[in-house]
Formats: C-alpha cells, structure tokens, sequence
C-alpha cells in the first residue's frame, strides 16, 4: 500500500481585527456641509447605529465631524493634531469639499482651518490632508466636490480646486494599501456613504474582502448602474411616453434628464428610508455623482443632445409596442366567455 503524505496547505496570515477605529471627517475643502448634514437621514445602517455600537461584528465607532461633535475649537482640533502625529491609530479620514490649489496664488489661502501654533496663521487645508492622510487607515471622499471637485471646480473657478483623488494621485493608497474610496453625489445619497463606511468597518474587523472599486474609485455595487436602469418611469421611455411639462408621471428625458447615462443608484434606492429619488418625484437627474458635474451637464433643464436622437428613434419602436401591448390589455380585460351564465355563450363541448 503506497503511504498517504497529507499536504498542508499555506494558511495566509489576515492582519488582526481592529477593535477599535476613529472616523475623522473633515469639513474645510470647498463645500457646504451638505454631505455632513445628508448622512443624518441614513437609515441602512443609520449613523445613530454605528457610533452607538447596535451593529455587531464592527469595531466599536469614535466619530468626530465638526458640525456634528461636542467637542469645538482646540478641543476638536485635538483630534487632528494626534492624527497627524500618528497617535489617533487606527483612524478613518474622510473629506467633505474639493480640495483648493494653494499653489497658483503669491499670497492669502483659500481654505483653511484651525491655527498654527507657531505662526498664528491659519492652517490651508491641503496642509491638514498632507499631513494627516499618510497615517489613516483608509481615506474616503465624500460627495462630489471631495471626490472630483463638483461645482467650485468648473471651468473659469480662481481657486484650481479638484477633488482628493488628483489632488493625492489616483494610484494613492492608504499605509494598509486601501485606494482612496470615492462616493459621489450632491450632495451623497445617506445609505450610499454609510453603507460604503460599514462596509470597511468590516473590512477592518476582518471580515469582508478588500473594497471593491471602479476604475473611478467608486464602490462597484452602488454604481454600476445608471439612473434609468431603475427609475419608476424607465418603462414609459420604451413607450416613447415623453412628458413636455413639469409634474406628468411620464418620462422626463426631454425636460432635462440625464437619467439613462448618469451612474447613480437613487432611482431604485429613493433618497431617506426607500422615499423619493430625483427622477422618481419629477426633478430631471441633473448628473450630480459624475465626474462631468456640472460643466458638462449644463445648462441644465435643456433637454440633452443624446436624447434628441434617442427620443426620436424610439418613438416608432415604442409607438408601436404600446398599441400591440393596449390591444393585449383589452383582450386581457375581459372574463372569459366560459364564465358567462348564457351557456349558449360558453366554448363548444363545456358543460
């Protein structure tokens, strides 16, 4: 009898779970609080619900964002001091606004926050990015300023802003070789972004994969698909039922909407707690998540140049489909003849 030789395959070594993690949410790029203010509605899974520690299996959640702490002035500055110095270990950084260039100007700043102790003057915010982001666990951008610099980045802006992944470089990655992690939108869906924080929540407790990312850095299961895809109103543009006016249930394509080439998930997600969505409570899908936005989305409520061909070549597809579909939904419509108390009205042979 031959000898059975057990092989034992190599077990790869996982880094241990992280027990522990800080979110530190900037606010001081160029924005409006907006992203900050979106995420109290989340609801899948609610901020309430991560830093009140009611989901199991993640790191217990220390969240600091300026608009939502305690803590103000130094006290709050505390915490980006030992960040910076490599003391507030592990720790998430997220940024909310786009990023200014403070280099195309002799003088002056165009976003700052807090005061250098030695100086007395205020410290630029891409100071705080350079200093900080070296020694984060992961970096997310949130919103689209933060993530491809939205509307202070359009053309003719004096500020030369852009979002975090050209100001860092798009082959940037964390000291635990995390991309940058990008969710987009003006400002960002709530379930979007808190679904994407718990999702490296798990990452960090080992229990998830590495984050999987576009080549955009967006999560791939959020936007890889487009507004149309799963608008309430997607079955009316097959049937080249087009609205000409503000607040008809039909399809809003030719009111402005860039719904059928615009990835972004809210049709199907709605906007707080399942509810709403652009497209779905009339307001034609404006692009906000996409690089493009806004200069190449405008002027917006024009109807856009691709939907003039694709309107018109539907038309006669869908023209004809809804016809063929009423005729069925007629004959669809009636009770069957057999079912009629006049047997002289019932199918040969039935009794």
């Amino acid at each position: 009898m031959p000898q059975l030789v057990q092989i034992t395959m190599p077990n790869p070594q996982r880094p241990p779970a992280i027990e522990e993690l800080h979110v530190l949410w900037i606010t001081a790029g160029l924005g409006c609080d907006g992203d900050t203010v979106s995420i109290t509605a989340a609801t899948q899974p609610s901020l309430e619900d991560l830093v009140l520690g009611l989901i199991p299996g993640i790191p217990k959640v220390h969240f600091h964002n300026p608009v939502l702490a305690y803590e103000n002035g130094n006290e709050f500055l505390d915490f980006c001091y030992r960040a910076a110095e490599g003391r507030l270990d592990p720790f998430v950084l997220v940024v909310e606004g786009s990023i200014p260039n403070e280099k195309n100007k002799t003088e002056g700043y165009w976003a700052a926050f807090g005061t250098d102790k030695t100086t007395g003057q205020p410290i630029p915010t891409c100071d705080w990015i350079d200093r900080i982001a070296p020694n984060a666990w992961a970096v997310m951008a949130a919103g689209t300023c933060a993530t491809y610099g939205g509307i202070h980045a359009m053309e003719g802006n004096p500020t030369g802003c852009m979002g975090l992944p050209d100001y860092l470089g798009w082959e940037w990655k964390s000291k635990t070789d995390i991309p940058i992690v990008c969710v987009p939108g003006c400002p960002v869906q709530p379930d979007n972004y808190m679904e994407t924080l718990l999702y490296l929540l798990r990452q960090a407790a080992g229990t998830a994969p590495m984050i999987p990312l576009d080549e955009l850095l967006r999560p791939t299961w959020l936007f890889g698909q487009t507004v149309h895809e799963g608008c309430d109103r997607g079955g009316r543009y097959e049937q080249a039922e087009f609205a000409d006016e503000y607040g008809s249930p039909l399809c809003i394509v030719k009111l402005g909407c860039w719904g059928p080439v615009v990835q972004c998930n809210v049709g199907k997600r709605g906007w707080m707690n399942g509810v709403g969505g652009c497209a779905n409570v009339g307001g034609p899908c404006i692009g906000c998540a996409m690089p493009g936005f806004p200069d190449k989305f405008m002027p917006f409520m024009d109807e856009p140049p691709g939907a003039k061909l694709s309107t018109s070549a539907v038309s006669l597809y869908g023209n004809t489909v809804r016809a063929l579909r009423g005729f069925t939904q007629a004959s669809m419509n009636r009770e069957p003849v057999w079912r009629s108390p006049d047997v002289s009205l019932a199918p040969t042979g039935a009794p």
